[in-house]
């Protein structure tokens, strides 16, 4: 005997779907993203992602705790990002110094062009408080250590310094937010970056042969 409940009343007397826990922070972090990009980061607060994701306040802040702890889960995923983009560019680069900084060049600006201009605004937000801004640092003293390491074979045994590192970040993130923006192409920002970091390189070489 039919109880008479539509399709539609039958669908809402069903209890939601919970999500496990991952898979819960992965779609509130893809939510997170889809915000910034629609609306800039200081739209960005925990209630109104629980509002978008379409679940209760508590759920977000069990996840983030503060709006810091989710500014700092989204720039983490960046940096993960870019570290695998970079590691497998670098396995499949030549062997020369030309090589290797193009692939260095070419990760970075392209994993800064698949979050588009949604960067930015998370390292600015990243600077404004010294929690986040001791992460951004944190994360970007791995990734100069990373390019130190990778690139020292090709300095001829001098070293590569720390201000030049930075000089190298400072021209990486200038370029790629540029490239984003679209005040410049992509390939624009990866040559003039390629082209810094192997004059870093040459400087080093030349510091290590006793010129100046």
């Amino acid at each position: 005997m039919s109880t008479g409940k539509t399709s539609a009343q039958q669908s809402s007397a069903q209890p939601r779907r919970r999500l496990a826990r991952e898979d819960r922070l992965r779609q509130l972090l893809d939510v997170a993203w889809q915000i910034i990009r629609a609306q800039g980061t200081e739209a960005l607060t925990l209630g109104y992602l629980a509002e978008k994701a379409g679940v209760t306040k508590p759920v977000v802040y069990d996840h983030f705790v503060t709006r810091a702890g989710l500014l700092a889960a989204l720039y983490r995923e960046f940096d993960a990002r870019q570290t695998v983009l970079m590691d497998a560019a670098i396995a499949r680069s030549e062997p020369t110094l030309s090589g290797l900084a193009s692939v260095i060049a070419k990760a970075y600006v392209d994993c800064v062009m698949f979050q588009g201009t949604e960067i930015p605004g998370i390292i600015a937000a990243l600077a404004s408080t010294p929690e986040l801004e001791k992460i951004k640092r944190e994360y970007e003293a791995i990734f100069l250590e990373k390019c130190r390491s990778d690139l020292a074979p090709y300095a001829s045994g001098g070293q590569i310094t720390p201000a030049g590192l930075r000089a190298m970040l400072g021209a990486a993130e200038a370029l790629s937010h540029a490239a984003a923006n679209g005040e410049i192409s992509a390939k624009e920002a990866s040559d003039e970056l390629s082209a810094t970091i192997i004059a870093m390189v040459e400087r080093a070489a030349v510091r290590a042969t006793g010129g100046t």
